[in-house]
């Protein structure tokens, strides 16, 4: 196989078709898991699949907004892609009534995903939540990844939680003020800018004047240590640890 994962590093050939995944392709991995001759499946894969491959990858990743990557050139995921897609060839059968382009672009987008999540909760973990819910990079749009509604939702629980313990979680009167002020943001934050830094110290500063701008940052930093524990089992586990 390590000629054949050579090739996935060479410049790809451009056929004048839009077309990219036919099924004269689809004919080509038959072909290719039909025969054991490693020379034979080299100049199959080189001239009939690597293309449709190469292709396939770059419209999931930029369909969907695979962007959470540890790369910085996609064509390096690509490649990593289709190591993975090599890896899986041998599983095609069309016998069972599914369509080559269908059942590898299943496997991509699954691959994809499990990628991008990973590398989401990396930056989760690093990035002030303000950034999170303005990225447009973790949007791709599939029938269980949404991940707008999944944020929504779970801001929804996070602040009916903080809300019902607020005083376990924040004893001191003052503190907890600072911090139903912050929430009371986070209730209404479908009609204001509450991941606006300097709109947040705006608002809070108009419900409790007296309070110091250093003590709204150690509050909100707290409502995030808080929320970032909370959001980051929820993504992994689909449930919320409340």
């Amino acid at each position: 196989m390590s000629s054949i994962l050579k090739s996935t590093n060479k410049k790809k050939r451009r056929p004048k078709s839009k077309n990219y995944f036919t099924q004269e392709t689809e004919d080509a991995i038959v072909l290719y898991n039909g025969t054991s001759d490693s020379e034979v499946r080299s100049k199959i894969y080189e001239d009939k699949i690597h293309y449709p491959f190469f292709k396939l990858t770059q419209n999931i990743i930029h369909t969907f907004k695979f962007y959470h990557t540890e790369v910085d050139n996609l064509e390096h995921l690509q490649h990593e892609i289709i190591v993975f897609l090599l890896s899986k060839i041998h599983l095609f059968d069309p016998s069972r009534g599914s369509k080559a382009y269908s059942y590898f672009g299943t496997i991509v987008k699954r691959w994809c995903i499990l990628y991008n999540d990973k590398n989401y909760k990396k930056k989760l973990k690093s990035v002030p939540v303000g950034e999170l819910e303005k990225d447009d990079n973790h949007s791709y749009d599939l029938e269980t990844t949404n991940s707008d509604e999944r944020l929504s939702k779970f801001m929804d629980e996070y602040v009916g939680h903080v809300s019902e313990n607020i005083y376990t979680l924040f004893p001191k009167s003052f503190d907890a003020r600072i911090a139903d002020s912050i929430l009371e943001l986070f209730r209404k934050r479908e009609s204001i800018d509450v991941f606006n830094k300097k709109a947040l110290y705006i608002y809070i500063h108009e419900m409790i004047p007296e309070v110091k701008t250093p003590k709204i940052t150690k509050i909100a930093k707290q409502l995030y240590a808080i929320f970032k524990k909370h959001y980051v089992f929820y993504l992994e586990n689909g449930y919320t640890n409340f």
